[in-house]
């Protein structure tokens, strides 16, 4: 969501946790914000996929921010959030995914003119996904992240295959279910 206004144009950030870090991702591309679930591990994937949930009968794979930004692995607690989200990549199909947030904080208006460039020199992150910083006040600074390059093309792709091999894992665990109810049933008669 953005407006200008006299003093410039103003956008609407998702203002979330990592180690007592802030982060801020547009609110244009959360799609929903869920509490923590049961997460199904997918076999032979990077690490920072942590897996899949359900989400209303879609596969949704899960990335632990933690490790995908050079930190040390999550741990879940009570304010473990997974922020729903599209990414889109170029030419790339936009894959849908769960984002492990330690913790969502509030919906901020931020004004362009107050976004400060990222460092270059030194960050603990990775400086490609940040877009600028914004000081809050002075002791605390947000960085803004652009979510569609925390992943590359080729991770992207992986996920959407991930989402597939699930989907598929699942159909064929239905159908060997059904097969062992026909012969069960069979051979009662």
């Amino acid at each position: 969501m953005s407006k200008k206004t006299k003093k410039g144009k103003i956008d609407s950030y998702l203002i979330f946790e990592l180690e007592n870090e802030l982060f801020a991702i547009h609110v244009n591309k959360i799609l929903s914000i869920l509490e923590m679930k049961k997460i199904t591990k997918v076999p032979e994937t990077p690490d920072y996929m942590k897996g899949v949930i359900n989400l209303r009968g879609e596969v949704l794979p899960i990335i632990d921010s933690h490790i995908k930004f050079n930190m040390s692995p999550m741990s879940i607690s009570m304010k473990t959030s997974i922020l729903v989200m599209e990414l889109k990549r170029d030419n790339a199909k936009t894959v849908k995914l769960g984002l492990m947030v330690d913790k969502v904080d509030e919906v901020l208006q931020i004004q362009s003119k107050k976004i400060q460039a990222p460092p270059s020199i030194g960050a603990a992150y990775e400086s490609t996904y940040i877009t600028g910083m914004y000081k809050k006040d002075d002791k605390t600074f947000i960085m803004l992240i652009d979510i569609d390059k925390v992943l590359s093309l080729k991770e992207i792709v992986t996920i959407g295959d991930i989402s597939k091999l699930k989907e598929e894992m699942e159909k064929k665990a239905e159908e060997e279910i059904e097969t062992d109810e026909e012969m069960t049933g069979e051979s009662k008669e």
